[in-house]
């Protein structure tokens, strides 16, 4: 599968995960080569047969979303296209899939191997509760959820306004430890990863895994920071049949 991720983390064996790099698609520049991302101005075939590869490599239906950096959690659906920035479902072969590229991906499942969820966590997002709406919609006990961080651009390349900061530190005091001042006057530099974890652990949730990639300095993703005009990955998480 190319040079695609397989997450490490201590999930079931039924749950089955995946995070997909540029590599396996036939998009041409900039958005080559697997771009899944219908909206970034890629030839709508050559997005189409990505999607189709992805699916006969993995062998389980993904659940696209229309991303709208908002905190809505729906039942993930093959079927259609719905408005959210995150899905769960306890249906077999089902992908809860969401599509980044700077972004923070965020998997989700309980011990049991019994649901999963994907979220989709801009700092918009993250600030408005995305993470915390999806373990509501999980429904299991804080002590049962696994949670892993994927490819997200790093607190090195992340340089936000005060105004980010802000959002963060006024719901969570220790938030201010996610961001230290920049090179610029009134910027600073985040850290998506451990605001995740600040959010997850207010929640209760410790098992937190993954969280040490960056888009933004490692080739294998796409980034919207190093160049607007490019694709998105995806990152699929679903219970094997």
């Amino acid at each position: 599968m190319h040079d695609w991720l397989m997450p490490q983390w201590p999930a079931p064996a039924q749950v089955k995960t995946c995070v997909t790099t540029r590599s396996g698609g036939i998009s041409v520049a900039p958005y080559d080569s697997l771009n899944l991302g219908e909206h970034v101005g890629d030839d709508p075939l050559a997005v189409s047969k990505n999607r189709e590869r992805l699916v006969s490599l993995l062998g389980c239906k993904p659940a696209w979303l229309q991303q709208v950096h908002g905190v809505a959690v729906v039942d993930a659906s093959p079927a259609k296209v719905l408005e959210a920035d995150a899905s769960w479902t306890n249906t077999p072969g089902i992908a809860c899939t969401v599509m980044t590229a700077d972004c923070l991906p965020v998997l989700f499942c309980d011990r049991a191997g019994t649901r999963v969820a994907a979220a989709h966590a801009g700092w918009r997002g993250l600030a408005g509760g995305v993470l915390e709406a999806t373990v509501d919609k999980l429904g299991v006990p804080a002590d049962q959820v696994l949670v892993w961080l994927g490819p997200a651009i790093g607190p090195q390349a992340f340089e936000v306004g005060a105004e980010v900061r802000e959002a963060f530190v006024n719901q969570h005091a220790e938030a201010s430890a996610a961001f230290v001042p920049s090179a610029h006057a009134g910027k600073f530099m985040g850290d998506l990863y451990q605001l995740a974890r600040i959010r997850l652990a207010a929640r209760g949730i410790e098992a937190v895994f993954g969280g040490d990639f960056c888009t933004f300095s490692d080739a294998r993703f796409f980034s919207y920071r190093r160049s607007s005009h490019t694709g998105r990955f995806a990152s699929l998480i679903w219970l094997g049949n």
